[in-house]
This record gives C-alpha cells, structure tokens and sequence, in this order.
C-alpha cells in the first residue's frame, strides 16, 4: 500500500529539518561533554564526580586527560569547528572510558556506571559519519560540506 499524501507531505518536512535537527542535536551533544571536562578541571557544576566539589589534579592518568578532551572537544562539537575530527577523538575516549573504567565492574551500563559514557561514546561516532548538520561555524566560514 503506498503512502498517503499527508504522510509524503510530512516525511517530506521531516527530511527537510534535518540537517538543522542534527545541529540541535550537536550543539546539545558538545556542550553536555564541555560541561563535564569543565566540571573535572574547573570544579564547576558540582566539580569532578567523587571528588566532593573539587578538581581533578592536574597531569593525572587518566581522569585529568579526559577531562581535557570532554572541554576542547565538547566545545568544537558544539561551535561545529573540525566536529567530525574532535567526535572521532571524543568517542575514542569515551570508548577507552568504558572498556577500562566501567565494564571491569560489570557487563552492563546499567550495572557497572557507564550509561553516559556508552552514550557519548556512540553519540560522538554519529556526529563523525553526518557531520555537523546545517548550522556551524565550518559551514558559516564556508568550510563545511553542503548537503
């Protein structure tokens, strides 16, 4: 049975929406891992998890460096400046994250913690195979691909 017009007419707008969707999407994506490289380095938004409000030290394996990758990345994803580099570099940390921090605890996300870390991880590796949608800074300066 084929499709009726309206649903034509609606998968139609949806198609449409969708680079600047996929924007949104990076834009919530990058500055919620900005958010957590911020909170490890500079003891914002209730500081590094465990830490009771604090910072992570400087130069430690591997929390300090994480947290450097979750700001400078988060932030190009967010702003869309080489976001299919810094998501390919985010995911491979959040990847490494999980295989070594939490799946030692358990099989699961749910189980051993790292739900966000699964979550980003897979997030990140979508931005690195769409781009950054319709709205960023590479696209602005003519550096993006046009769709």
């Amino acid at each position: 049975m084929p499709p009726t017009p309206s649903a034509q007419s609606l998968t139609g707008r949806l198609d449409a929406a969708r680079p600047y969707v996929l924007s949104l999407f990076r834009i919530v994506v990058g500055l919620l891992f900005a958010c957590h490289g911020a909170a490890s380095l500079f003891g914002v938004l209730g500081g590094a998890p465990g830490s009771n409000g604090g910072t992570v030290p400087a130069g430690t394996w591997p929390g300090w460096y994480a947290a450097v990758i979750q700001l400078v990345a988060g932030v190009l994803v967010l702003l869309g400046v080489g976001s299919r580099s810094a998501a390919f570099i985010a995911s491979g940390s959040m990847a490494y994250a999980y295989f070594d921090v939490h799946q030692s605890m358990a099989l699961w996300p749910l189980q051993n913690g790292g739900e966000a870390s699964a979550m980003f991880c897979w997030a990140f590796l979508l931005l690195v195979f769409t781009g950054p949608g319709a709205l960023s800074v590479d696209r602005l300066l003519g550096r993006g691909r046009r769709d």
